[in-house]
């Protein structure tokens, strides 16, 4: 198959996925779009459906955004009037061999994809894809401190669970701009490498012993590591954020009824969405690549 046969639909996310839609175009493809905010001036070459089914129509892969699945399987569409559920009902009308690519996909997801034959691609956690969206992630997130205190990041006590890629990315930042940055993080290399950065490593069994007086807590994992135990060791201007995917790393519920500010900073690829979405569509046009070599 050519790229000029293929159909696209691209459901759900943000400005990014305009850019998404952009380069697909441009690489040859039929492309749909519906749930992710519509340009007045429309997008040259993308039709836009008029809901999330009719633009999985005959779609022969789908598109759906990085940030991941709500715990109640809505897709990320922030802007959309609409929760989008892709079920089996929804996804039934796609061309078959079908083919999803997203950023992960839940046990609802993938129940419904095995019980129609469609397959899923899952890409959250292409090391180099980090890499490439990274710097907008951690220029989003100073955004969101700087909104949320009433403290400079130079000299505060930053507390960071979790040391991936975009956790290394946060810790050097914060070095960076003076911040006294704690590391707490299950991985023994991950610690040595938050250590030999600059910052205090820990292991996640001493969270006990660092949180108290810390100003911010920043978590990366998408486990919940901070529950109500951890979270009554916080002085009450702490700010908590949590940049993991669902279920995230901080228990919101115990962090509100303690007074705690909360915020679960998702999508922050949004931060510069011409420059992430492009580096998105580069991992995505990879595995559509893939996908028409299989089918020839």
């Amino acid at each position: 198959m050519n790229w000029d046969q293929v159909v696209i639909a691209i459901v759900g996310g943000d400005r990014r996925e305009q850019e998404i839609a952009r380069c697909a175009v441009a690489a040859g493809a039929q492309v749909r779009a519906y749930g992710f905010p519509w340009p007045d001036q429309g997008i040259e070459g993308v039709r836009h459906a008029a809901n999330a089914r009719e633009a999985l129509e005959g779609a022969d892969i789908a598109l759906f955004p990085i940030p991941g699945i709500a715990p109640d399987g809505a897709l990320f569409a922030p802007q959309c009037a609409e929760r989008i559920v892709p079920d089996s009902a929804m996804l039934g009308g796609m061309r078959r061999p079908g083919h999803i690519i997203l950023g992960w996909a839940d046990p609802k997801l993938k129940a419904h994809c095995e019980a129609i034959g469609i397959t899923l691609h899952e890409y959250e956690w292409d090391e180099d894809l980090m890499l490439l969206r990274g710097p907008a992630i951690v220029e989003g997130m100073l955004k969101v401190l700087i909104e949320n205190t009433d403290i400079t990041i130079h000299k505060a006590k930053v507390c960071l669970v979790g040391q991936g890629t975009i956790g290394s990315l946060v810790t050097h930042t914060l070095l960076a701009l003076g911040a006294r940055v704690h590391v707490a993080a299950r991985n023994a290399v991950q610690r040595a490498a938050a250590h030999a950065a600059g910052a205090e490593s820990h292991e996640l069994t001493a969270l006990a012993d660092v949180l108290p007086g810390t100003d911010i807590v920043i978590a990366s994992v998408p486990a919940r590591v901070l529950g109500r135990e951890l979270l009554q060791k916080l002085p009450p201007h702490a700010l908590l954020v949590d940049l993991a995917a669902p279920p995230g790393g901080i228990d919101r519920d115990a962090a509100q009824e303690l007074g705690l500010k909360f915020v679960w900073a998702r999508g922050l690829g949004a931060r510069a969405p011409i420059t992430v979405g492009r580096s998105q569509w580069s991992g995505v046009r990879r595995r559509i690549d893939d996908i028409l070599k299989g089918i020839q």
